[in-house]
């Protein structure tokens, strides 16, 4: 019973979880390689119909050459819900053979949910584990075993609307870029226009580890690099949320609690968002991409990332890990690049990203996310992500008032949180 009470304190699930978890998984392979008429399926969180139909036609080129593998189903799940859902369905022994992830993996490769991957890409004919890179595989891996495929690796950039800085008579020089200049310039553009200054966006005063992509700048982490001690109360830490509260509620940099700015519409003449969302570009306004401004701790670069992993309670281990190797070979890398910004080396290049792109420049990509990723950390990822993101919400409800005692409440945010690290 000892992995069930790794999964319970990792994954925080039901009881019908853990025991599946620990006695209900099937064995590792066995009798899998003689299996016929298998069926795959992969739960993702897209609904685009592109994306999935490359999938399906990848999918499709995998299935000619192994017949045993009678269907492969991308099963989409709505994101708000795809950590419950996928959690559930292992619990209720439903496990998918495959899943995308994102902070729950730290959960499963903790709770020794997902299947090691490192020898069979590594063992595969022309899969070229050696062009990943490191910086995106260390999320996702433990002991020297990486346990899912990082297969969107991107990097958060600074869009800008130039037409709304034009019209407020502002310029900005990216080569030399600073927060406090992006707070300068988008209080200028709000006071002259009435349009949001700078947007971190999906953060909405809920979702406060999209604040990273600020505070990292300012040399502040949510916790210590072993995850045990919470570091909210920091100097660093109080000196980045300092700016941003200053920034909501006294030069109005920042549009405030309640308020809607939404930069690919119009309403924001700055957003800090992930290089993936360059699909959201119209031709309505002009923009320019750069790197993140630079903090008071110097340059930095923050990604978000999601994976592919196999699930250990799956009951086809052996062709869904194949598949997964195949899925991500070399080649269609290539392919998927054309929506999730791939994790090797060998595509990572301005011009290669910018094939497939067509509203960004290879220049842009070749500085925002190729120039970015070998020392990029990532958004803040723990076990029991939910119940730390809740807990750490609630603390930080106080700090969205005009007259918050910043210190104060950093320091309950730690009191909230720091007992759920200690686990």
């Amino acid at each position: 019973m000892n992995r069930a009470r790794k999964l319970l304190g990792a994954v925080a699930l039901t009881t019908a979880l853990t025991m599946t978890a620990a006695c209900g998984a099937p064995s590792d392979g066995a009798g899998e390689s003689d299996a016929t008429d298998v069926k795959l399926r992969m739960t993702v969180w897209t609904s685009n119909e592109d994306q999935l139909g490359l999938f399906d036609t990848i999918a499709a080129a995998y299935r000619a050459e192994h017949p045993e593998v009678s269907s492969i189903t991308f099963e989409s799940l709505p994101f708000e819900d795809y950590n419950t859902t996928l959690t559930t369905q292992i619990a209720g022994g439903n496990a998918p053979d495959l899943a995308w992830m994102g902070d729950l993996s730290a959960d499963l490769i903790a709770a020794d949910a997902l299947v090691g991957l490192t020898d069979k890409l590594k063992a595969t004919d022309g899969w070229q584990y050696d062009d990943l890179e490191g910086s995106a595989t260390k999320e996702f891996s433990r002991d020297g075993t990486l346990y899912a495929y990082p297969f969107s690796t991107s990097p958060f950039a600074l869009y800008v609307n130039t037409d709304l800085l034009a019209k407020a008579g502002q310029k900005i020089d990216p080569k030399a870029l600073t927060w406090d200049q992006v707070a300068a310039a988008g209080a200028a553009v709000h006071a002259d226009t009435g349009k949001g200054g700078f947007v971190v966006r999906d953060f909405d005063y809920k979702s406060w580890n999209m604040l990273a992509t600020v505070w990292t700048g300012f040399g502040a982490a949510a916790w210590s690099p072993n995850g045990k001690t919470c570091t909210f109360a920091d100097p660093e830490m109080q000196r980045a949320f300092t700016f941003l509260h200053d920034a909501a509620f006294k030069t109005k940099a920042m549009p405030g609690p309640g308020t809607t700015a939404d930069f690919f519409a119009g309403d924001a003449a700055f957003t800090v968002a992930q290089v993936s969302r360059a699909s959201l570009l119209t031709d309505t306004f002009k923009y320019a991409l750069y790197p993140l401004p630079t903090g008071p701790a110097g340059r930095y670069s923050v990604i978000g990332q999601a994976g592919v992993g196999v699930l250990a309670a799956g009951k086809h281990k052996t062709q869904a890990t194949d598949f997964l190797a195949y899925l991500t070979n070399p080649a269609n890398s290539q392919k998927l690049a054309r929506f999730f910004p791939p994790p090797r080396k060998s595509l990572l290049t301005g011009a290669k990203l910018a094939a497939d792109t067509k509203v960004l420049t290879a220049a842009q990509l070749q500085e925002a996310v190729v120039d970015q990723l070998p020392d990029a950390v990532t958004l803040p990822n723990h076990t029991s992500p939910a119940e730390i993101a809740q807990k750490g919400k609630t603390a930080l409800d106080a700090m969205w008032k005009a007259d918050a005692d910043i210190p104060a409440v950093l320091k309950s945010v730690c009191t909230a949180i720091e007992p759920i690290l200690a686990k």
